[in-house]
């Protein structure tokens, strides 16, 4: 039998992609859709994108028989929903960031623990076949142990495009919350270490004066639990023209005692040059295989995690890593320790 799936808030087009796959799945049926927002509930209903049975998330989840709620309301919405929901008795699923707050990540995972309800995230970085190439090969030991990372995760602005919620004041929570959270979830997946300290982090204005609250410029310098330095930059910055194709787009290259490893969301090839050679190689990307929402299924289900699969601990932990590194950010904070 399918499991029973309903929508609360379609503020952010990711959750599209969910709705979508949950269309086209066997194991799933979507029962009931929401939407408060009313010209957001119009657009997509007289597109026909999304069939709505609500207009209050309250309502939804007191008359409708699911079992999984998925929610992608403004990221400053998202965290109090996914807590009713996990509350009312049903299982959670959310487009990142999960939540804007510290308190709500405690809260959740407080809720998550008692009852044995699991979170998901929509966390896709995983899914790309550049990642696993690089985590297998970092975890074969093609590079040796990793002492160093540089990313570049830049996003276009899009300003006439992305949602107005994007730039009132309180709604984002944050660009290192918003992208970073890719990134600050894949390290540890990929590494095999935790990020440990925080040794600086800077959210700026700059490509969107008018919203001079609005930091798009976002980085950060961190240190992962065995020494290794990670620096990364998610800043609004990318050319609108070639938004998500540009080759820059999510690339990242390690540093190990055996050699360096380069790949990206929009190269066709992993770059491996190894300590005793002087070209180095470029090497296939790995199939895709299951995703996030695949694990997360499994999850509902009971079954044990397979290797990489994004489990509800580490839902949580990357949530609470992300917030950390936007707050530190945000106060000016420098050489904080996450242990």
């Amino acid at each position: 039998m399918p499991h029973r799936i309903a929508f609360i808030g379609f503020r952010h087009g990711h959750i599209l992609s969910l709705y979508d796959a949950a269309q086209q799945r066997d194991d799933l049926e979507i029962v009931a859709a929401c939407e408060e927002h009313s010209s957001t509930r119009a657009d997509l209903t007289d597109s026909g994108r999304v069939e709505f049975t609500h207009d209050s998330a309250t309502d939804l989840l007191r008359d409708s028989d699911c079992d999984i709620v998925a929610v992608g309301d403004t990221y400053a919405r998202r965290g109090s929903l996914l807590l009713a929901a996990l509350e009312a008795g049903r299982h959670v699923i959310a487009d990142k960031p999960a939540c804007t707050r510290l308190s709500e990540v405690h809260q959740i995972e407080e809720a998550a623990a008692e009852s044995g309800l699991q979170v998901g995230c929509m966390l896709t970085m995983r899914d790309s076949r550049f990642m696993r190439t690089t985590r297998r090969l970092v975890m074969e030991g093609a590079i040796g142990e990793v002492h160093a990372l540089q990313f570049g995760g830049q996003h276009p602005l899009l300003l006439g495009s992305r949602p107005d919620w994007y730039f009132e004041p309180g709604e984002h929570g944050g660009t290192i919350n918003d992208i970073g959270i890719h990134a600050i979830d894949a390290i540890p997946w990929v590494s095999g270490h935790q990020i440990a300290r925080i040794e600086a982090a800077r959210c700026w204005n700059a490509f969107a004066p008018q919203y001079p609250h609005f930091g798009d410029g976002a980085q950060m310098m961190l240190t992962l639990d065995n020494g290794a330095g990670v620096m990364g930059d998610v800043s609004y910055f990318a050319p609108d023209a070639p938004g998500y194709s540009m080759f820059y787009y999510w690339r990242m290259t390690w540093w190990g005692r055996e050699g360096v490893l380069e790949a990206g969301v929009n190269l066709p090839t992993v770059h491996l040059l190894r300590a005793d050679d002087k070209e180095g190689e470029h090497l296939p990307l790995d199939e895709g295989g299951d995703n996030y929402l695949d694990a997360f299924l499994r999850s509902v289900d009971g079954e044990p995690a397979t290797d990489g699969a994004l489990t509800t601990a580490q839902v949580i932990a990357s949530s609470r890593q992300a917030i950390r590194i936007q707050a530190a950010a945000d106060a000016g904070e420098t050489s904080v320790d996450l242990a």
